[in-house]
């Protein structure tokens, strides 16, 4: 049997998930985390995206972060976001209409919009597809 840590992953809102888990994947500011048991203590920003665990006895579950913080210390890993959902909780047709809208807000240079704020929301709904199109290969679809 693999060894585990306990994994909590909790949103403004609620405790997402707690459990234990042989292996979480996120994808923080410097690139993609993989943290086991035995991982080293470390605290580190996420960017909005997918979190992949492997749940005790081998079954993976995905969930969608907004974005946030990763804190790992020897017997506990904990993701801290504004959002976090499963994702099979995520709307793709709200996610895709998010992207195109953003995207067209970006290229609409006569609009008064904020451009940072527009980029923002691009960069989380394209992260929100992608967390689906994970989910999806996962699933074999």
């Amino acid at each position: 049997m693999a060894m585990t840590v306990h994994c909590d992953i909790v949103s403004a809102e609620a405790k997402i998930f707690s459990g234990l888990v042989e292996l979480l994947v996120a994808h923080g500011k410097m690139g993609d985390l993989g943290i086991a048991f035995g991982h080293a203590p470390l605290l580190t920003q996420l960017n909005p995206g997918p979190v992949r665990v492997i749940k005790q006895g081998g079954e993976e579950e995905v969930f969608y972060v907004s974005g946030g913080l990763l804190e790992v210390q020897p017997r506990l890993v904990t993701v801290l976001a504004d959002t976090a959902l499963r994702a099979a909780d995520v709307d793709e047709a709200a996610a895709q209409q998010a992207v195109e809208d953003a995207r067209r807000a970006l290229h609409n240079q006569s609009s008064e919009i904020n451009y940072s704020t527009a980029a923002v929301q691009l960069a989380e709904a394209a992260a929100q597809l992608r967390t689906i199109q994970q989910l999806r290969k996962k699933l074999g679809k």
